[in-house]
């Protein structure tokens, strides 16, 4: 039987053990859209959940050749969204870690917080630009400056302030894995 969850996610790492926990109940993810979960019923905790984020979309050829790699391992895609990808093995197989060591992880976070953190700046930005605009046309036309500023506006801080927030949370994961990655060597 197939079931749709919309549930939004801003830490991959929190949207991970959630679908796990989903496959711990019987329910595997068979497609992903924004926001959108479909899941199919199977055997409880029959597959283990991963989240990617590629250097390039999937359909690049790099993208191709590293999922036809997983595949090759028992790493199955379930789906693809924008630059993320789904990926779950059957927990029978054992446990199901992509990164392998301190730097891989670290280069993942790292492409984490480039890849937020641009959309929180773009998104920063274009708040600061119109609220320039909101204050120079309050001027402009002898107005409230609240006549200006549209709900939109409040999106675009409030969205930009989270996503800052949180790459400044991967930041500190990187920091610490460095420093363990020190104590090793």
């Amino acid at each position: 039987m197939k079931h749709v969850v919309w549930k939004a996610y801003w830490d991959f790492e929190k949207e991970e053990k959630w679908l796990n926990e989903m496959s711990s109940k019987g329910m595997a993810l068979t497609d992903y859209s924004w926001c959108r979960y479909v899941f199919t019923e199977t055997p409880n905790n029959d597959y283990i959940y991963r989240l990617e984020l590629l250097e390039h979309v999937p359909s690049h050829a790099e993208s191709v050749a590293y999922i036809r790699f997983l595949e090759e391992s028992g790493i199955e895609c379930v789906a693809t969204y924008w630059r993320w990808i789904f990926l779950r093995k059957k927990s029978s197989e054992g446990p199901f870690d992509i990164y392998s060591d301190i730097e891989s992880k670290i280069n993942h976070y790292r492409r984490v917080s480039t890849f937020l953190g641009t959309i929180g700046l773009i998104n920063l930005f274009a708040f600061l630009l119109n609220i320039i605009n909101g204050i120079v046309s309050s001027f402009r036309y002898n107005s409230s400056y609240l006549t200006y500023i549209s709900p939109l506006v409040c999106i675009n801080g409030i969205f930009g302030v989270c996503l800052t927030w949180l790459v400044i949370g991967y930041l500190r994961k990187i920091f610490k894995l460095k420093k363990e990655k020190q104590l090793h060597e």
